[in-house]
């Protein structure tokens, strides 16, 4: 597997891209978690819109969703990441070889532990427009009840966002 903080190596043939969101919604003590994950031609394979645990912030919201979003991944077998979300801090966090002794350092292990079981990975911290439909599919677990999942179907709540991202292809 690629180090995710050394040097750069071409991806693998089957790579797919991991877009990840939290949403935090104080007032109901939890947080929104949205991921999709497309393949080389913007195809979605898979995506969820799922209910997290509360957070004291958009850091920790956005590296809870990264952990339960690579979970996600893993489970429905994929294993070569290019690894995207909007939080810089996030994304430094888990893309640094450093130790982190924050509060939120365990997340971080726990997401480099789950980053190195891959076969190949890379992160990127893109702006916040370019993560739309992540973001909305963390937004619409606000009314969920329960986790919802999308196999090889383009989420409903998010189909804008995706028509969008494909006319930028």
């Amino acid at each position: 597997m690629q180090n995710i903080s050394d040097q750069w190596q071409p991806p693998p043939p089957d790579v797919y891209k991991l877009n990840f969101d939290a949403a935090v919604f104080s007032g109901l003590n939890r947080t929104g978690i949205g991921t999709i994950i497309r393949n080389d031609k913007g195809e979605v394979m898979v995506a969820m819109s799922a209910i997290g645990s509360s957070a004291e912030n958009s850091e920790e919201a956005e590296l809870m969703a990264c952990r339960r979003s690579l979970e996600f991944a893993i489970d429905a077998g994929f294993s070569s990441l290019i690894i995207e979300g909007d939080n810089a801090n996030a994304i430094q966090a888990i893309s640094s070889s450093l130790p982190n002794n924050s509060y939120l350092g365990c997340v971080v292990d726990d997401i480099r532990h789950l980053i190195h079981g891959l076969y190949w990975a890379r992160t990127n911290q893109i702006r916040r427009g370019a993560n739309t439909v992540a973001h909305v599919l963390a937004q619409f677990a606000r009314d969920l009840d329960e986790d919802l999942v999308w196999i090889e179907d383009s989420p409903p709540p998010a189909l804008a966002a995706l028509f969008h991202d494909i006319s930028l292809l």
